[in-house]
């Protein structure tokens, strides 16, 4: 007996890992540059963690209402799209079987073969395929907006606790160095990891947010530390 064929796409991934990603780099980036912001500006290390950690947790929260408001949009927009379908097949089927084929005689099939194909379809699930074909709604790509903002809070969180642990431990006088070095450290895994998940080239993921991470530190350390100096 033949052994039933698996194949796994990274597809399937694409929502959760969005979010996870986009938060743990959020939450790792913006509280690092928090932590370095108020350090740079003569800040003690009492008032860095409690920035730090305020950071946090506004976005956390942030990201999830964010992700979830998003996500909710799509989600409205798909439900609405498939009413209108489910309208359209009570209504007019035979005008749907007709649009379901010729989108397949698009992709290639004869209009006898493409014909009979929709038929099959819509009779073992007309709303379904409509959805599939038509609207490339399907479900692996489904809006799952509950999803999405739970992942967007508990990523962020974990990005920002990067910082804020080395903050917590790290010498008085080479805090900006410790947080600095460290970050950057993460952002580099992070990329790189994102990037393999993604099926992308894991240097050029890793270089891109390291790129932009530095530069996002660097600025708000360059500020605070003006601040600092006037205040």
């Amino acid at each position: 007996m033949r052994a039933k064929h698996r194949e796994r796409h990274r597809t399937g991934n694409l929502g959760w890992l969005r979010a996870s990603v986009l938060g743990a780099n959020d939450g790792l980036l913006s509280t690092a540059s928090l932590v370095l912001g108020v350090a740079a500006a003569q800040g003690a290390r009492g008032a860095i963690l409690v920035a730090g950690v305020a950071g946090l947790v506004a976005g956390a929260m942030s990201m999830a209402a964010g992700e979830y408001v998003s996500v909710h949009s799509q989600a409205d927009a798909e439900a609405a799209d498939l009413e209108r379908e489910r309208r359209e097949l009570r209504v007019n089927d035979k005008g749907e079987h007709s649009e379901l084929a010729a989108i397949y005689v698009g992709r290639g099939l004869d209009p006898a073969l493409a014909s009979a194909v929709a038929e099959q379809l819509m009779a073992h699930d007309a709303l379904g395929a409509h959805a599939r074909d038509e609207l490339g709604i399907s479900e692996t790509l489904r809006a799952r907006p509950i999803q999405a903002a739970f992942a967007s809070a508990a990523s962020f969180a974990a990005g920002a606790a990067i910082p804020l642990a080395v903050a917590t431990l790290a010498p008085g006088a080479h805090l900006i160095a410790f947080v600095a070095g460290a970050s950057l450290l993460s952002l580099i895994v992070m990329g790189a990891l994102a990037a393999r998940a993604g099926g992308a080239n894991a240097a050029a993921g890793a270089a891109r947010v390291t790129f932009w991470g530095a530069l996002a530190m660097a600025v708000t350390a360059g500020i605070g530390a003006l601040v600092g100096a006037i205040a």
